[in-house]
């Protein structure tokens, strides 16, 4: 993922902005504006780096001096430095937990995303761990980020992405028939068209009006079982498959082992552990603003 460094700055002032109001009053009144300081933002858990990038990005658009000392994706382990931080302490200490918070959650989507892939790739299966659009408003390009760099698939990033019939869709098309056939009338050839189902006999049905992939949503792993041998059975053995729902760390491998293409996870996003980091700091004595 890649976007002009000028978006990217925007993004990232833009939850600066929501955070700061209109002044860090405490920093303004206890730290002189004529102080630089180094700062050290310290990892206290073990996991991914993710958001390196950023906090560099939103550091030196606010005309600090940064070092990063870890990479995205690389492992990080609970004491290590990871990021550097040189400049004016007030500007520092005003942006200190806009930077935390956004590398907190990257760090932690980023940590959960690999082991799940670690643990589908150690059972030697060909499966896809796969983000969902449960993020966080307007943290959803951070949110996918993360999940790319733990090895996961972000899925669709926007609603223009994919042609994605849910239940409500297809409830209002009348059927899943239906709602392929209007679907297929007018769709760009670019576009591939992905249907959820919920039972074995709607999965066939939406193979045959054409679909690409097929979401088995909330079925059991038996039931997994029997809708994928039953689309090959019926000649559908090229139309990808994914799980969704109901899918935890615990059960994964039972859901990783029922012959689908892609298992796709909310919590990856939706239930966020942060990994736990924190910033330090400490005046640079005789150093004055220039």
């Amino acid at each position: 993922m890649t976007i002009p460094r000028k978006i990217l700055e925007d993004k990232l002032k833009q939850l600066l902005v929501e955070d700061i109001g209109f002044g860090d009053v405490t920093s303004a009144l206890i730290i002189p504006p004529s102080l630089h300081v180094k700062a050290s933002i310290l990892a206290k858990d073990t996991g991914v780096a993710a958001g390196i990038e950023e906090t560099v990005i939103l550091a030196e658009s606010l005309g600090l001096n940064v070092q990063a000392k870890v990479q995205d994706g690389e492992k990080i382990r609970n004491g290590q430095i990871i990021l550097t931080l040189f400049g004016d302490a007030q500007t520092i200490l005003s942006a200190e937990r806009t930077m935390l918070n956004l590398l907190s959650r990257m760090c932690g989507i980023a940590t959960k995303t690999r082991n799940l892939v670690e643990k589908i790739e150690k059972a030697n299966l060909p499966v896809k761990i796969a983000a969902t659009r449960k993020t966080a408003p307007g943290l959803s390009y951070f949110d996918k980020k993360a999940v790319l760099i733990g090895g996961g698939d972000p899925h669709r990033f926007h609603l223009d992405d994919l042609i994605l019939l849910k239940d409500n869709h297809i409830s209002v098309a009348g059927n899943v028939e239906s709602a392929v056939k209007k679907a297929k009338q007018s769709a760009s050839f670019s576009k591939k068209i992905e249907v959820e189902v919920t039972s074995v006999e709607d999965a066939l049905k939406a193979a045959e009006a054409g679909a690409d992939i097929i979401m088995l949503d909330n079925f059991s792993p038996s039931q997994i079982r029997e809708a994928t041998e039953a689309l090959k059975k019926a000649g559908f053995g090229k139309v990808l498959v994914e799980a969704s729902g109901r899918i935890t760390e615990e059960n994964l491998l039972d859901y990783a082992q029922t012959g689908v293409d892609v298992i796709s996870m909310g919590e990856l996003t939706h239930s966020v552990t942060a990994l736990d980091l924190s910033l330090e700091i400490a005046p640079i004595q005789g150093r004055k603003k220039d």
